[in-house]
């Protein structure tokens, strides 16, 4: 197909810190909330212990072996790497007043080796983590004290990093913490309605000075927010069953709205109270919130389907979600829909209602990859995911919508969010460990490495449009 991506397309790959760098206690690092969920977002919340391990504990020793795999994402040419900062290197405990030296100068070290291949950084503040010290000692978000910690760790690696990274996200999936509260406000996951919107507002309210900080301190500095992209369908055309999908596709793009429009929208007021949500908003907060995003980034995975009808609520799990199959659409290993026009669909849907830049910064296939007697990686199945959705992408472009980049998940094998395993693999790159946290480390190319360098490498030109 005849390229339609602009000439300053950002094409690149994202992790998150998490889930790759390891060295959990190194240099200082505090625990994360992350450290305390060893078998993942689903798994039980579990107190450390001297001598205890988790897969996530070594993950696959970015923090080591970066440079290495810098270099392999140099080779694939990668215009831009979406990562995140891990919180608890810079704030051990969440509240400190001096940041811990040793993890700002291991960043400092990331991005200089990002810059000598001309790979621009894309950083998220908040990667499904956040200080446990925070969590333990004040309550998570639902502490109206966080937004302070959290606005005095994003302002010093803004005035750290300012001339090193120009792109920056605030929460990542910020929407999930309605399906996951600890991992995403630091909350139980029994907590009620009005304790979760109130730590999700405090969260909001923090997002919005980060965004201020990062006009006044980064010198062309752009910052976005980032969406869980849940687009739903309704499984009828039946009005109840459109109605209730718009309701639901407002949940979450409540998120966007706020971040980007500047406030609460009419409709999650009418939510509030009909469901005795009672959320401390005071009028400084509204001033705050008018300090909207630059740009809206978001994940997308797959779609789903809404409907009324009891009969019919079976309902798949996807990416934290809970969504209705959709009967026209086939599934991934994980039982992930697969579902590449949805991509089109959500650009369009929030081009339309925020007109601001788009930046897909989570798009990929988890499957289970083969290693042939030869030695190589055939992953086709991966391939023909990302090249049928990156059409998409161009169509929307075509359409009309301003994309910035797109940064598949997971270019190097990681260990998964869900349920912390190394089996479901995303990458371009093949690591050698599995879910028991055997194995060498050892890197090896895809078949999809070299397609994903050709599609960089022709701006796109190199996709193959099947309809």
């Amino acid at each position: 197909m005849s390229s339609k991506f602009p000439d300053h397309f950002l094409w690149g790959g994202a992790v998150a810190a998490n889930q790759v760098e390891g060295a959990y206690q190194t240099d200082g690092k505090g625990l994360s909330t992350s450290d305390l969920q060893p078998q993942g977002i689903f798994g039980a919340i579990t107190p450390r212990v001297d001598g205890d391990s988790g897969i996530k504990d070594v993950a696959i020793d970015f923090y080591h072996r970066y440079p290495q795999d810098i270099a392999l994402f140099a080779e694939m040419g990668f215009k831009c790497l979406r990562t995140s900062i891990a919180w608890t290197r810079i704030f051990p405990q969440g509240d400190e007043d001096v940041p811990n030296e040793a993890g700002l100068a291991f960043y400092d070290q990331l991005f200089d080796e990002m810059a000598k291949y001309g790979i621009q950084p894309l950083i998220t503040l908040s990667h499904y983590e956040m200080p446990y010290g925070l969590v333990k000692n004040y309550g998570g978000w639902g502490n109206r004290k966080t937004i302070e910690f959290f606005e005095r760790y994003a302002r010093t690696v803004f005035e750290r990093y300012k001339h090193k990274v120009k792109h920056w996200l605030t929460f990542n999936e910020i929407n999930m913490s309605l399906h996951a509260p600890f991992t995403g406000v630091g909350l139980k996951d029994d907590s009620n309605k009005s304790e979760i919107y109130q730590a999700i507002h405090h969260q909001l309210v923090a997002s919005a000075k980060a965004v201020k900080a990062c006009h006044e301190i980064v010198p062309g500095g752009k910052i976005g927010n980032m969406l869980l992209g849940g687009i739903l369908y309704p499984l009828s055309c039946k009005p109840e069953d459109v109605l209730e999908t718009q309701r639901q596709n407002r949940d979450w793009l409540f998120f966007g709205d706020v971040q980007a429009r500047g406030g609460y929208p009419a409709y999650m007021q009418r939510f509030f109270r009909e469901n005795n949500i009672q959320v401390e908003i005071t009028a400084e907060d509204r001033q705050t919130l008018r300090e909207t995003v630059d740009f809206i980034s978001f994940s997308y995975y797959m779609s789903g389907c809404v409907t009324t009808d009891e009969q019919q609520n079976n309902t798949a799990r996807a990416n934290i979600l809970n969504m209705v199959p959709n009967p026209h659409l086939a599934s991934s290993e994980w039982g992930w829909q697969i579902d590449p026009v949805g991509l089109r669909y959500l650009l369009n849907v929030l081009y339309d209602r925020y007109q601001k830049p788009l930046f897909i910064v989570e798009n990929g296939l988890g499957a289970k990859d083969r290693i042939e007697a030869d030695g190589s990686i055939n992953d086709d199945y991966r391939i023909n995911y990302l090249n049928d959705h990156l059409v998409q992408v161009a169509e929307a472009i075509d359409d009309g919508v301003e994309v910035m980049g797109y940064t598949s998940w997971g270019p190097i094998d990681l260990v998964s969010a869900s349920k912390a395993e190394m089996s479901k693999r995303y990458g371009f790159i093949y690591v050698d460990r599995d879910d028991t946290g055997k194995g060498s480390l050892e890197r090896r190319r895809k078949k999809s490495f070299y397609w994903y360098r050709d599609v960089i490498q022709s701006n796109g030109n190199s996709l193959k449009d099947k309809a």
